[in-house]
């Protein structure tokens, strides 16, 4: 990166931009220059228009950004495509189908509604590379000249496709073998009163699935993932519980994201549906690469599964833009984390939580097995996660007296476990993970390692 690129503020997180909405970064005055600055960098080269697919998730804001990055990409010369509410992984299939330069998609993804974001796909229907975000960022902070605007010929237009979700429909439906049905199997579906509400019951009744037993899908613009969906599961294990389902399936605010559990209401995370995935792959002999990718997050049981069955696990940077990375580099086409995003390359290029589900239904259709059965690959080793939250703008991590700290916990925890000390890309959040055979030992390493952080924040923010 040149000097001057490195002067240029950051405005990309881990998952493209975030925030309070109506907030600096995420204001309509933002998403404007955003669509302008994304245009510049991704119309085509003759710079006479190309094509942006957006959707969005069921944020009240969503109406505000949608607007105003519409008019940005319009202004230079680029025409969108608007499909709606409609979730993130929809956007990227339809960026690969409509041939477009640029998928986006108007969503905070989990987090709760006052919250919200703007994420890209280039036209591979891909997460865009560092590179690209960095221009991105470049052009935004940059002043615009006139000719960066084309002519009044040439502004951009706008049309909405009526149809986008039944197409999403059909693509999840075509990941399905055309020769199985979910015929007699009962399913708790819920959709975090968000992206999904509409989709995901309907590509699970019309595979053959009578009796689907919809939750979380009555959005109001304000109740996206609040007490529903992957991030809050109980309604969904009680209803399970409560109706006789085979299974439930709990998807996020932008259904990128999927966590299970059995008909008795135990819950499996990503780390049990990768091992579910890959058995399964490895049996139709269609699993590349000689393994998964999962996140330096993924627990050391599902290595210790996988070492076992000869295969790799590759440990990926959270988010599934590195897993896909680390896919591509690696030559696999499974991989995840264990939030729930699980990317099966031969379908789509993100995290998907319809075709995730419909992947472990096929499983439980072939083998004619409850999911109980199917999910007793490995025992998770303990593994403690806590967050802690910290002043914006301060850095606790750089102190040495944390890094002396976290340097100590890592040598106490050698060959017995593993320490993970992260910020968040999202938040303003320190993230403490630990796992190993002692849960005590563990307990206590992060339960030090979080007061530490958080007294050190406190000083440094003062």
């Amino acid at each position: 990166m040149s000097q001057e690129a490195s002067t240029i503020p950051r405005l990309f997180g881990t998952d493209g931009v975030r925030g309070l909405a109506n907030f600096y970064p995420m204001t309509a005055e933002t998403a404007l220059k955003l669509g302008q600055a994304a245009g510049l960098v991704l119309r085509r080269p003759d710079h006479r228009g190309g094509t942006v697919v957006l959707g969005k998730d069921t944020r009240l804001s969503g109406y505000l950004f949608e607007s105003a990055l519409r008019a940005g990409f319009n202004s230079v010369g680029m025409h969108c495509v608007q499909v709606g509410t409609i979730p993130t992984p929809a956007v990227a299939y339809l960026t690969r189908a409509f041939r477009a330069e640029v998928g986006v998609v108007i969503s905070a993804s989990h987090n709760p509604f006052h919250d919200n974001g703007i994420k890209f796909f280039g036209p591979n229907g891909m997460k865009l590379p560092d590179e690209i975000e960095r221009a991105i960022e470049t052009r935004f902070f940059q002043n615009l000249s006139p000719d960066d605007f084309p002519d009044p010929h040439h502004v951009g237009r706008a049309q909405k496709i009526e149809d986008a979700r039944g197409r999403y429909i059909e693509f999840c439906k075509n990941t399905f073998p055309r020769d199985l049905r979910l015929t007699g199997l009962k399913i708790v579906v819920d959709c975090a009163h968000g992206a999904a509400y509409k989709v995901a019951p309907e590509v699970f009744w019309e595979l053959g699935a009578e009796n689907v037993i919809p939750l979380g899908v009555e959005p109001n613009g304000l109740n996206i993932n609040d007490g529903c969906g992957s991030l809050h599961p109980g309604l969904m294990r009680a209803r399970v519980l409560e109706t006789g389902a085979d299974l439930g399936l709990a998807l996020d605010g932008d259904a990128d994201r999927l966590l299970v559990c059995d008909q008795h209401a135990r819950m499996l995370d990503g780390d049990q549906l990768l091992a579910i995935g890959t058995q399964m792959m490895r049996a139709q002999n269609t699993l590349r690469g000689d393994g998964v990718v999962g996140t330096v997050m993924s627990n050391l049981g599902l290595e210790r599964f996988l070492h076992s069955q000869d295969l790799r696990l590759i440990r990926a940077n959270v988010g599934d833009r590195y897993v896909l990375e680390a896919m591509l580099a690696e030559g696999c086409n499974l991989g995840g984390e264990q939030s729930g995003h699980m990317i099966y390359l031969d379908y789509n290029t993100t995290g998907d939580g319809i075709v995730s589900a419909l992947k472990i239904l096929e499983r439980m259709v072939t083998e004619q097995r409850p999911l109980s059965e199917l999910a007793s690959l490995f025992v998770p080793v303990p593994q403690i996660l806590k967050n802690v939250t910290i002043p914006r703008g301060t850095d606790p991590l750089a102190q040495p007296v944390v890094r002396a700290a976290i340097a100590e916990a890592q040598a106490t925890l050698s060959g017995q476990g593993r320490l993970l000390v992260r910020a968040s890309g999202t938040e303003p959040k320190i993230r403490v993970m630990a796992e190993g055979d002692s849960r005590e030992t563990i307990s206590a390493l992060v339960d030090e390692l979080c007061a530490l952080i958080q007294s050190s924040a406190n000083v440094s923010g003062v």
